[in-house]
Order: structure tokens, then sequence, then C-alpha cells
């Protein structure tokens, strides 16, 4: 018989054995699930210290009665809990099954704890932080939840369901999570402990279920705006001179970088774990009577626009010292978690030597010279295996949850100091560590199953360091969602590379550059929900079925997909190739030839929306009043722009801008709407600019600007900046126009596109009406003469009309239109055609794609191939490739 349902959201009951069970409520999809032979359930580390947060007491739950069972039901979902023998069902509201108990839970043994959770045969697992490093799909596998240098630096005992749902270990003492490896078809987990403590989180795909993750142990941070531009750490024996010339070699060869980091070498003593750190005496001579200033070495690096950054060394009881900020805080010394045998007594509890100084504290004075980030190595347990911590916590018990006292610490400490974001690297990490630093694998340089397995684990701001030796290094290093080049003991400044990996490391780091409006907006989404920007396919693509075996390319936000070797899986969709232009639809497994220029496959998602920014040698001036849009139409899509202020914590404020940018391609016609900005922060650019490149797959035949017909621009070669005209480059197929927001930021920006329906789909260099004529050899004008020797002498160079015009003293459009009448064709077609010939004779002549490009004044390699595949309707490499004459 069963009782009328009642409003709890906890039970607490005894099995026969004597042990007491806890089951609660603390989301509307969440059960927290706690097991054990006390009554009183101390509350362990994690929750103690804020790392998981139920914040609220419970979800609003039903809790009925059914004979020896108990029913939990909340909007999302059920657990059906057995009081005889602890065993339970989990389930959406709806009544889907997600999972069940294999077997009653043991717990209180000599061998600790286990619990069971039974799997169905197609199931499949994600998660566990960067525990495995071979895959991403982790049923079949037995593995131990531990910390240890290169083998597991940042476990995060969290894993997601196919089916929905996830479960998170509440501990941090080591243990093992077993998938199907012992018992095929189930989950278990277990370790010495005397009892248990998880959570069963009900959802539907990851995507919803990092979300629920993420909220239960805090979002991912949003770092400062100049951490995702390129980092350099210099060599570990560097001295101050030796740093200066690193920056001032990034500005010589026009390389982007935001900030340059220093080794432990830096230190007065090698790997100084103390509190009493010092610059070293001869390598960073810093007077004592004049630390800070503009006359110093780290006022040199500001003025060049570098962040500097220290690795530090620390194995300080940060125990104690987070229990003594609890008090400060809160007025009251803080539950211990333990079992009662190893807890302290609080009112004889004293600090251990050297614990009276709060830790950041000694790093305060670094902090004012100009330090803006720090490394941590942290603490070596096998060190000190048999320590007790300041709050009565042994070294076991401690495992997991040093590094993250540690990261807040210093989190907590900077940001107090300076008001500013704090960045910080920990080379090791836990549950939550996401909302207090990025993570640093090592120094290994292709560890991509790490990352996205770590990204799966909510830990998105984790980075591995780049290969700069190699083109695929290149690629793959730059196109995370931190960036970072690393010397150690070596000598990897990108000004010492070889001419060809050097040209190809600038045209990266400006490719990074350009797009960091794109990477910050996917940064905020993934604060917001938990979705990484560097995304596992399984991520994007959970009902492909390849998408598990693709462990050689990833997403990158929404739009972009990245490959590290030249057999790329394209899925269902429209994919265009960012070095060629062309264009493939899913889903097919395809053989990629890459540019020599490029060190490995980037696709573009058709319907993508990317925001770009100017060329800039380094981060943190502001958000530019100009923001460019790369269009790529099909179908329907939004995107979000998200900006801030980049420095500080205002955004958790809700003081951020957020642009939605639309648009709809219907047959022959294409809409596209920019609503005004909503939101405020400070140094918000009081106007807005955007400069579209809309990429076409037919020529317009009008334009309309908030209803309104625009002009075509005589010269489509020309300022694409003009706001009363838009302009049409037949060999890139780009649309170009620039645009304003509403000044008083009322009403949206609404671009229409006509094309004439004949051409809807079919290849550029197939359509004849409207083609201009041949032209013509040459002119008897003496002014087009002159225009035309103008042409012949700058074809290494960017030319236009307006340019040329000025250089001759006459007017523009006067001149536009004698050269079309003389010619036959428009300035531009003139100017395309002689850049076109030019490279087609250097290519045959065995010149290299990027110097042809150089040659002929193209911004990039992939812009030239680009125009050179439509225009001669192959790209350059298969020109250059042997074969038959052409």
């Amino acid at each position: 018989m069963g009782g009328a349902p009642a409003l709890s959201s906890t039970i607490h009951f005894a099995l026969p054995d004597g042990l007491f069970v806890r089951i609660q409520a603390v989301a509307g999809h969440t059960f927290r699930v706690r097991a054990g032979y006390s009554p009183d359930f101390p509350e362990p580390p994690l929750v103690r210290y804020g790392f998981i947060s139920e914040s609220g007491g419970g979800a609003a739950c039903e809790a009925e009665q059914l004979g020896h069972r108990v029913l939990l039901k909340t909007r999302q979902a059920m657990l059906d809990v057995d009081k005889l023998d602890g065993t339970l069902v989990l389930s959406r509201a709806d009544g889907t099954l997600l999972t069940s108990s294999a077997a009653p839970p043991r717990c209180g043994t000599a061998d600790g704890y286990e619990v069971g959770l039974r799997m169905t045969e197609e199931e499949k697992f994600y998660g566990l932080g960067d525990t495995v490093k071979d895959r991403t799909q982790l049923r079949g596998l037995r593995c131990d939840i531990r910390q240890l240098n290169d083998a597991s630096r940042v476990p995060v005992p969290f894993l997601m369901s196919s089916r929905g749902w996830a479960i998170l270990v509440n501990t941090t003492r080591p243990h093992t999570i077993d998938i199907g490896c012992s018992i095929s078809d189930r989950l278990s987990f277990g370790g010495q402990e005397s009892e248990y403590d998880y959570y069963l989180i009900a959802g539907e795909g990851c995507d919803t279920l990092l979300d629920r993750f993420t909220n239960l142990t805090g979002r991912p941070a949003v770092l400062p705006i100049w951490a995702y531009g390129l980092t350099f750490i210099s060599n570990q024996y560097a001295t101050a001179r030796d740093v200066i010339e690193d920056g001032l070699n990034f500005r010589r060869e026009g390389i982007p970088c935001d900030m340059i980091g220093l080794e432990p070498g830096w230190m007065g003593t090698m790997r100084d774990y103390s509190t009493g750190k010092t610059w070293h005496p001869e390598r960073f001579a810093v007077p004592s009577w004049d630390p800070k200033g503009p006359r110093t070495f780290m006022g040199a690096l500001q003025r060049m626009g570098f962040k500097l950054s220290l690795w530090l060394c620390c194995n300080y009881d940060a125990a104690f010292e987070e229990d003594r900020h609890i008090v400060a805080t809160t007025g009251t010394r803080p539950e211990v978690g333990i079992r009662p045998e190893t807890a302290m007594e609080t009112e004889a509890s004293s600090p251990p030597p050297g614990a009276e100084e709060i830790w950041y504290g000694h790093l305060e004075k670094f902090v004012e010279q100009g330090v803006s980030a720090f490394k941590l190595e942290g603490y070596a347990y096998e060190n000190y295996p048999d320590k007790q911590w300041a709050n009565g916590m042994s070294a076991e018990e401690t495992h997991h949850l040093y590094h993250l006292l540690l990261c807040r610490q210093m989190h907590r400490g900077y940001s107090g100091q300076t008001g500013r974001r704090a960045m910080i690297y920990s080379m090791k990490g836990y549950t939550g560590v996401q909302k207090y630093a990025a993570t640093w694998t090592g120094y290994q340089y292709v560890n991509l199953i790490e990352l996205l397995n770590q990204n799966m684990s909510g830990n998105v701001n984790a980075l591995t360091d780049m290969e700069v030796h190699a083109p695929a290094g290149i690629h793959f290093g730059f196109l995370q969602t931190l960036s970072q080049v690393n010397s150690w003991a070596y000598w990897q400044h990108p000004s010492l590379l070889d001419p060809g990996l050097l040209q190809m490391f600038r045209a990266y780091a400006k490719l990074r550059y350009r797009m960091i409006p794109y990477l910050y907006s996917a940064a905020h989404a993934a604060a917001r929900t938990g979705m990484p920007v560097m995304r596992a396919m399984r991520l994007m693509f959970p009902d492909d079925p390849r998408s598990d075996g693709l462990l050689e390319q990833y997403m990158l936000g929404d739009a972009l997909l990245v490959g590290l070797t030249e057999n790329v899986y394209l899925p269902a969709g429209v994919w265009i190739d960012y070095w060629t232009g062309e264009r493939h639809t899913g889903p097919q497994e395809l053989a990629c030839r890459v540019p020599s220029h490029a060190g490995g496959p980037l696709f573009i998602r058709a319907g993508a929306i990317i925001p770009v920014w100017p060329e800039m040698s380094h981060l943190g001036q502001g958000s530019p009043e100009l923001i460019g849009l790369q269009v790529y139409p099909q179908g329907s899509n939004e995107y979000t722009l998200y900006e801030d202020d980049g420095i500080t914590y205002d955004y958790l404020e809700h003081k951020v801008a957020v642009t939605k940018i639309g648009f709809r391609s219907e047959g022959s016609r294409l809409a596209i709407r920019i609503e005004p900005r909503c939101g405020q922060y400070a140094g918000m650019p009081e106007k807005r600019m955007y400069e579209l490149s809309i990429h076409a797959d037919a020529e317009p035949s009008e334009l309309l600007l908030n209803g309104a017909p625009l002009a075509l621009h005589p010269d489509d070669a020309g300022d694409s900046r003009m706001t009363d005209s838009w302009q049409f480059d037949r060999a890139s197929s780009l649309i170009r126009l620039t645009v304003q927001e509403d000044p008083g930021k009322q009403h949206p920006v609404r671009i229409e596109v006509g094309y004439d329906s004949d051409d809807i789909g079919r290849p550029m260099a197939k359509r004849t009406a409207g083609l201009p004529p041949s032209p013509k050899a040459s002119s008897t004008n003496k002014l087009i003469r002159q225009v035309i020797a103008q042409v012949d002498e700058g074809l290494d160079r960017e030319l236009t009309l307006h340019l040329v015009a000025e250089r001759l003293h006459v007017n523009s459009s006067h001149l536009s239109r004698l050269f079309k009448r003389e010619m036959g064709i428009p300035f531009s077609a003139y100017v395309l055609d002689k850049k076109m010939e030019r490279a087609k004779q250097m290519l045959l002549a065995e010149h290299k794609i990027g110097d042809v490009a150089d040659s002929l004044g193209f911004t990039d390699s992939s812009h030239f191939i680009r125009v050179f595949r439509k225009y001669w309707g192959m790209t350059p490499g298969k020109l250059k490739a042997p074969g038959p004459a052409r």
C-alpha cells in the first residue's frame, strides 16, 4: 500500500544491516546518494570547501511511500529506492528508464565500498578527465582515479552515458571506476572508504549533462581576453635581456603575442617551494631600492604590450589557510568532513610551521611589479606519503583536494589584489578546477584525446604545448582553446625557425588573432552552459555512428572542423575547405590535399557566421569599433557575439554586450539581420560598424539595406568600408559591404540580397550572362596607358582604382568609366587577369605557393588559393602537380 505523496527533498532510512542511507534531490534533475555507518553524514571535502555547490537545500520533490520502496519525483526525474537493500532505479519524469542498481551496494567492509549500476548493450560513456589518452568512448575500461604526473594530471570522476544520464563520485581519495571491464553490463566504482557518496544526473544528450554537471561543480571561468592570444614560455635559464629580446623578436617579425612566461630559473633558488621567493640576482637583477616602474624589464615588456607569467613551486599547507579564510568570512569554523579517528580537535588546532603566512601574500610584490599570471607546479604527493594536513586530513584524503585549494587561493588572492581576472595555469586539477584555473597537459605535443576528454569533463580551459618544428604542430597548437609555445630547456622562439615554418607560424598566429571574437564568444558560451570551445565530434554529432572513432579531428566552436591528418571525415552537411574554398557534402571521408603553407585540414561548416577582428599585435586594447562578419549562407542560422571589458569580473554581474546575428536563405533571396547590441560594459565602443563578407554562390542582382536599394560600387576591388555601396568580387565570390549599427540601438540592421534564380547553384565559371567581354590588348589613350603601367609595376601589392586615380590626379569615377570603355572590362577585372596570369607563370616555373602569394600582394596564401581556384578552376597545387600539360 502506498501513502499520499509528501513534499520532501531528502529521505533518510537505515538498512537491516545498520547502514544509514540519505538521498536528496539537490536539483530537479540531480540526486545525491550517501551511505555510511554514522547517521550524521559530515560533509566530505568537495562540499565542505564549496567545489560542489548544491545551492539551495534541495529541489521541489515529492516522496511517495510504496511499501518498502520510496519514490522521489521531481519535474525532470524520478528515483525509486528500495529501503531493504539500498538498490535504486533512475528514470526521467516520463518514466523512461536511465539506469538501475546492478546489485545491493557494498559498504563498510575491509575492502571499502563498491556501487554497481546496470548498463544496456548499446550504452556508451564519456568523461573521466585526462585519465584515458587513447579513446574518448570509455566503455570496457577500468580506470584508477588518481593524480599522477604525465599519466593523469586532471582526473575527474564524472561519466556521461549516451542514454542521457551521468554520475559524479564525491570523494577526494583515489578510487577506481570500472566501465564494463570486469562485468560487461555493469558500471561500478569503489574505494577504501567506509562510506560512499555520489550524484546521479538525469538529462538528454551530453550537452545537457555538461550543463548540469558544471552547474553543480562550477561554471568554467572566462579568462582575461589576452589569455586567448599566444603565450610564449622563454628558456628556463633566460635572463631579463633574453626575455626582452624574445618580445622584440615577436614585434619585429610581425607575429602577434600577448604573454611571455618564465620557467623556475627566474627564482633566486631553483624551484624554491618557500614563501621567500626572490628574483635571481644575476639573471633578473631587480634593485631593491627601485623594484618597479617603467625602467624595469617588466616595464619594458608592458610597453611592448606583453603580460608576464611566473612558474611557482608550492608544498604549502593550503588547508589551514582555507579554513582560516572560511572562519574570517563566515564567522564559523567549517564542519570537519572526515572520519572521527582522523579529525583534528578544532580548539587545539594550530598552524603547521610556515602556515602562519597567507600563501598568496608573498606573491603580491611580484604582481605590484607587473606580473599578470602564474603557472603552478604544486605539490608532489609521493614526497610526503605520511603527511597530516592542518585540517586533520591525511595525504590520501587530500590527494585530489590540494590543487583545488591552491588554485582557488591564487585566484582569490590575485583578483582581490588587482580587481582583475586571474590567469592561473595548473599542472594538476580535479572536480571543480574549471572555475579557478586553466590546466596544462605537460611537455607533450599532440595530446588531442586527452584534451577532448578533459573538455568532456567540464575542464574547458585545457591546453597542450605547440610543436613549432612541424607544420602539423603549428596547425594544432594555434587551433586550440588556448595557445602556448614552451621553450623549457630549449630555444623555441618562432624567429629561429627556418623561413618556411616562420612564414607558416606568422600566418597561423594572425589567423588566430583574427578569430579572437569567435573564440571569446565560445568561451562565454562555455561559461554559461559547460559546452567547451574544443569539442569531440561526439558532442556535436551524437547521432553519427562514426563520431566515437574520430580521434584525429574535432570541432573548434560551432563552425570550424580541425583535422590533424589529411584523412578527414565530414559529417552530414556542406563543408567549405578554408584553404582552397572548395565545397564538399557530407557524410563522406575525404582525403585532403593540404596546401604547402598549411599544417592540416580546416573546414568551415556551411551556415556559419564567424566574427573577426582587424589585425593586431596583441589583445587587451579594448573592443574595436569595426567587427568583421564572415557569413557562409546555408538555410538559416543564428549566432551570438559576446563582448565584455576582457579584464574584470564584471561579466559575472551581467555587464556584457550581446549581439544576435542571423540569416535566412530561401531560393533566390538571402536576408541577414544584425540586432542592436544588448547590454553594456566599461570601455564599450559607442559606435559599431560591421564589415560583412558574404560568401555567395551566385552573383547578386540587387542588395537592400534596411529596405532601401544600395548601389554597387563601380570599383569592386576598392575600399570595402564604404557605407553607401556594396561590392562583389567575382574571383572569390564575395559580397562586401560595411554597415553601421543604429545609433539609438533601437532597430536592427537588415540586409537583403537578391540573386538571378537561373544562377543559383551553378558554378561561377559556367555563368556567361553578364560576364564582361574579353579585355583589349592595349589602348591608345595616354591616361589608360599610364594606368596600365601602374598595374604592371604594382602587381606585388594590392591595387585599387582609387589609389591609382590619386597618383594620376584624376577623378576615380571618371577613370573607372574611361578604363572600362577603353579596355572592355572593369579595372578590378583587368588587375585580376594580370595577377592570375603572372601567378600561373610563376607556379609553372616551380615557385612556392607562399612566395607567389607574397609577390602578388595577397594578404595570405589561403586567400590567394581561393582566388586562383575561382579563376582557373583548379588549385595552385594541382597546377604544380606533375601531369599532362595544360
